[in-house]
């Protein structure tokens, strides 16, 4: 059984900073992207930013410049550094990743989500 467990969302003013953990355990033989999504109240869930296992990484335009993703691949972890927070960055946030939990096939997994409220 795989699990996605996040830590670090919390309450921050504007201007703040957040750094978002997300951490892979049980059965796995290889993970490929990572990634973290965000789902604000009344609106769907968006890419916030993905890596590859290789370290490549892409960023929605809203958080491009003060977000960053990066990754443990010996800790099965990533992780989001999110700076110069505003209001509209406020949301539930959800890790995802493609897991492979043995040599054939792999599998979407989510996070239980993770709350980040910017708010003075």
């Amino acid at each position: 059984q795989v699990q996605l467990v996040e830590s670090g969302g919390g309450l921050v003013q504007p201007g703040g900073s957040l750094r978002l953990s997300c951490a892979a355990s049980g059965s796995i033989f290889s993970i490929y992207p990572m990634g973290w999504y965000r789902q604000a109240p009344g609106k769907q869930r968006e890419l916030v930013a993905s890596i590859t296992s290789g370290g490549s990484t892409n960023y929605a335009d809203s958080v491009n410049g003060r977000f960053t993703i990066s990754r443990d691949n010996a800790k099965n972890t990533v992780y989001l550094q999110m700076n110069s927070l505003k209001p509209e960055d406020t949301a539930v946030y959800y890790c995802n990743a493609d897991i492979a939990p043995h040599r054939r096939g792999s599998y979407d997994y989510w996070g239980q989500g993770t709350q980040v409220t910017v708010s003075s």
